[in-house]
């Protein structure tokens, strides 16, 4: 069975995002970048696969700049065993991803998509959707167990209520959240194996996809700065200020 993961290069978690100063977009300057977390519990969750037996090849696949190599390299020091580049300049939307992933799924026929359920720099949720709506394919979101027997994918998936069981038919799409698994560490041997690893780069007119974004970001602008707290004497004040100031009651 070959399993595809979909991996994002965004700024790493632990940084800071700054506002550029005409509120045109993000500063990406000297920003640290990483693979988008959840894209990487959904790779960690295909290599455990692949070690059990259950699959036989992982493929990552990535889409933007060159640099998106670094993020693929990455994730074949986790375990993949080749990676896919569509490479391009291009703002990238959720539907032209999942385009070019179909595009990437009909030529490498894979039995099953794994990918994170959303990404931390737009937020979107969009993309594991679309892809499968193209596809025709049966999804998952919001994966927190995935058991395959006989021919289906058995996933736990979490909801607002608590946790949902669904069997899905292969192939299928499915997409990962915070609590499918945690990611191993990488190792200095790994990346130096990863290095070896094949990695095609492709671009969306070689594919057929027309990648040319249909919403323009107006501006962009940092959260409110929030106030100050004040102390109130007693519950009476409180309920007072709930009521005339916060307008909350």
């Amino acid at each position: 069975m070959k399993v595809l993961v979909p991996v994002k290069r965004v700024v790493d978690f632990n940084v800071k995002v700054r506002v550029k100063a005409d509120g045109s977009g993000v500063d990406l300057a000297n920003v640290k970048m990483a693979m988008n977390p959840f894209d990487e519990i959904a790779l960690e969750e295909a290599v455990r696969l692949k070690e059990t037996g259950e699959a036989a090849e992982v493929v990552a696949i990535s889409c933007g700049v060159a640099q998106c190599q670094e993020t693929l390299r990455t994730g074949m020091a986790i375990g993949a065993d080749r990676g896919i580049l569509v490479e391009t300049a291009a703002e990238l939307e959720p539907l032209a991803v999942a385009k070019l992933l179909k595009a990437l799924a009909d030529k490498e026929q894979p039995q099953l998509i794994i990918l994170g359920k959303q990404a931390i720099d737009d937020d979107a949720n969009q993309t594991g959707q679309m892809l499968a709506s193209l596809l025709g394919w049966p999804q998952a979101t919001f994966a927190s167990n995935i058991l395959l027997e006989g021919g289906r994918a058995i996933v736990t998936r979490e909801i607002d209520g608590g946790l949902e069981t669904l069997s899905l038919a292969l192939p299928a799409v499915i997409t990962a959240d915070l609590r499918l698994n945690e990611p191993r560490y990488v190792t200095l041997p790994n990346i130096m194996k990863a290095k070896k690893k094949p990695l095609e780069t492709v671009t969306p007119e070689a594919l057929g996809i027309d990648v040319a974004p249909r919403l323009k970001t107006v501006k962009v602008t940092e959260p409110a700065k929030r106030s100050a707290g004040v102390k109130v004497p007693d519950v009476a004040a409180l309920l007072a200020k709930l009521r005339t100031e916060a307008k909350v009651i």
